[in-house]
């Protein structure tokens, strides 16, 4: 066997050869396109909504907060930095808090989205939290405070608001350039024992 040939090995040379492994490697690791992608790539998903039924065709790269906002006009989660680090677009997800600017839409088929248009009763009777939130002035210029509200029920739920260390602990992803911080921890221990009673909204 005659031995292999050593190329000169040169920067474009490794450059080309490293690019090209990994170009290989991402085709062979994308997943495919589903089955029932229409032509343009849309992939239909169904969600449940605030307790609707929601049928889509959705761009696989579009965001559930774009879709919330632009498709559905529920414009309550607010785009603030769009790197999921200011919390103002806070939603659950199946009953957990999620940044929906992060969120795939596509991956929210057959799952139930709730937003801060979904929190009240049906005859507009507010949330404990969103009226401790009244009760306590927790806003200012009011743009995080759907955010707020929606990661506030989350940190109760997830049985994280049973001191005010560990309400700012759990709370500290949602940010307030108002700086309402101190009336908002005072909201939310106000709200959290009256979240343990029966409610009479949808998600409560």
């Amino acid at each position: 066997m005659k031995p292999l040939a050593r190329l000169p090995l040169r920067r474009r040379t490794l450059m080309v050869g490293s690019l090209s492994g990994v170009a290989g490697a991402a085709v062979a690791q994308a997943p495919s396109t589903p089955a029932e992608a229409t032509a343009d790539g849309r992939v239909p998903v169904s969600l449940t909504v605030n307790g609707q039924a929601v049928a889509l065709q959705l761009q696989p790269r579009e965001s559930l907060l774009d879709v919330l906002r632009e498709r559905l006009d529920l414009t309550g989660a607010k785009k603030g930095c769009d790197h999921g680090q200011c919390g103002a677009c806070t939603v659950h997800l199946d009953g957990r808090r999620v940044a929906s600017c992060l969120t795939l839409a596509v991956k929210t088929d057959g799952r139930t989205v709730t937003t801060i248009e979904g929190l009240a009763a049906p005859d507009g009777t507010l949330h404990p939290m969103q009226q401790a939130f009244v009760d306590h002035d927790a806003l200012q210029c009011g743009y995080c405070t759907p955010g707020q509200v929606m990661a506030a029920v989350a940190c109760v739920r997830e049985g994280h608001a049973t001191s005010e260390a560990q309400i700012r602990e759990y709370m500290s992803g949602n940010l307030c350039r108002c700086g309402a911080y101190a009336a908002i921890l005072r909201a939310i221990r106000e709200a959290a024992p009256r979240m343990s009673a029966p409610q009479g909204g949808r998600h409560a």
